[in-house]
């Protein structure tokens, strides 16, 4: 069954190459899109009642299953999504047939990537797997063919490749600290195969130490932590917004979850879990200073929803960092809200682009009377996003504080607690900025009427579990933090 998940997306990637008709080219898209959703949801519920699936090579556990239903959800309303938006671009002669084509081709192609990221347990294959999502992805954020946007697609490619040949080097230094007791065996990449505690207790720690910084700062540059944050800002204002949705709401989880790999064993090695701990406590707090600066300097909205991506990455650090059973569960939580929340805006982004033809923040006045139900969902997912309650984020960014305060990390959650106040302030007031006022003289309303209706379950979604946790979600998080806690004995 885990072979037909990688199936669907790449079937799809060679089913629409000879595709010339635009309906045929949308319907073949999201019907993939929506056996991908119904066959991860399938598997989840295998893991989650039915324990781990190892296949060899194809591995599923709790925490794999979880950023695989964060790949198909925002793929699946992405999907949906680009149909009017990149309808739209076609409709007024920004693309041709062939660019919607090559874009639902793509599209796929780059969830397959990611798919495979989440079910490889050959830490190889994840590195590679991690550089295969770079290559799909570079043809979406030059899609345009202008001059900033592919400058944005170069930078991206160059600057995550240097990255990922570090985490190579990371991954072959943990191969050769694994020698001693696996030998040159097939599995000595196993991440099921390292994590049994006689290979744990005989891994080389010298070699494990530098292993794990320069997977750090490897994928750490994929998930954009400052300082390699560099690529991001450029390629999320470039894309086309479906695809910056894309990028910022499961790209960076993915590459968060082959660091995450990496800690886990780390943790259950002879040096314990402070050593990484405290990488990933510094880069998250790094990640939180550098966003909320630029974040108060934004000049341009989806670039300031990018600075708004690092931040909450550097969140998700520090709650991993911190360590605390309650900081973690609120870590792994807030991946899955900021996944939904940012989704919401970068639609609504999308929708203000469209509308207003321009992505900079002065020249967006009186969003509320010129679209008045995308303002409504923005200001929604604004309070959101900087975690005001009754918002699922304020919930996940209390239990990372409370987890920090639990341990006694008080500078830190200082630190973290004033951060969040300065983006809390700088991004409602750009927000503000762009909502009230006077309109423009230009053509009013919305660009379709079924864009806010996909939008406000993002906007729900996100409102009732700040108020009520199902109990799936509950579980799964639960066995998740359980493995993070296994691994750090």
């Amino acid at each position: 069954m885990i072979e037909l998940l990688l199936l669907i997306p790449l079937v799809t990637t060679f089913l629409l190459y000879p595709m010339r008709h635009k309906r045929a080219v949308e319907a073949i898209s999201v019907l993939a899109s929506l056996i991908t959703f119904a066959a991860t949801i399938y598997l989840a519920y295998q893991v989650y009642y039915h324990g781990t699936i190892d296949e060899g090579l194809l591995y599923m556990d709790a925490l794999s299953t979880y950023i695989l239903f964060l790949i198909a959800l925002v793929g699946l309303v992405a999907n949906l999504y680009s149909v009017s938006y990149i309808g739209l671009e076609l409709k007024d002669g920004t693309i041709g047939k062939s660019k919607l084509r090559n874009f639902h081709l793509f599209f796929h192609l780059f969830i397959f990537t990611m798919i495979l990221v989440g079910v490889s347990d050959n830490l190889g294959i994840i590195w590679i797997a991690i550089e295969g999502t770079t290559l799909a992805s570079a043809y979406l954020v030059g899609f345009y063919d202008r001059d900033t946007s592919v400058e944005a697609a170069w930078k991206y490619l160059i600057i995550c490749s240097v990255g990922i040949t570090l985490a190579l080097l990371g991954t072959v230094l943990l191969y050769a600290s694994s020698v001693n007791i696996l030998g040159g065996a097939s599995d000595a990449l196993s991440w099921s195969t390292l994590m049994d505690p006689t290979v744990l207790a005989n891994l080389d720690v010298g070699l494990l130490r530098i292993a794990f910084i320069l997977v750090l700062i490897g994928y750490g540059t994929k998930v954009g932590l400052a300082p390699m944050h560099t690529w991001l800002p450029d390629a999320h204002s470039q894309a086309p917004t479906p695809v910056s949705a894309l990028l910022s709401a499961v790209l960076l989880n993915c590459a968060m979850y082959g660091i995450l790999r990496f800690h886990l064993i780390i943790s259950g090695s002879a040096i314990g879990p402070e050593f990484s701990s405290n990488l990933l406590l510094l880069f998250g707090l790094l990640s939180l200073a550098t966003a909320a600066a630029f974040i108060v300097l934004s000049k341009d909205y989806k670039r300031m929803l990018a600075y708004s991506s690092i931040e909450h990455m550097g969140i998700i650090a520090v709650g991993f960092g911190v360590g605390a059973p309650l900081a973690i569960m609120g870590a792994l939580f807030h991946m899955l809200n900021h996944a939904l929340t940012k989704t919401l805006l970068f639609f609504g982004a999308g929708n203000i682009l469209q509308r207003y033809k321009t992505r900079e923040i002065t020249e967006v006045r009186g969003l509320v009377s010129a679209m008045p139900a995308t303002a409504i969902l923005v200001i929604g997912g604004a309070l959101a996003i900087v975690g005001c309650p009754p918002f699922a984020t304020f919930i996940s960014e209390i239990m990372i504080l409370a987890g920090t305060i639990m341990e006694g990390d008080l500078l830190v959650a200082a630190l973290y607690l004033g951060l969040l106040a300065v983006v809390f302030a700088a991004l409602l007031y750009q927000v503000g900025r762009m909502v009230f006022g006077d309109a423009p003289d230009m053509e009013q309303g919305e660009i379709s009427k079924w864009r806010p209706v996909l939008m406000v379950p993002l906007l729900a979604a996100i409102g009732i579990l700040g108020l009520w946790m199902p109990n799936v979600l509950e579980t799964a998080l639960e066995q998740m933090t359980s493995l993070f806690m296994g691994g750090m004995t």
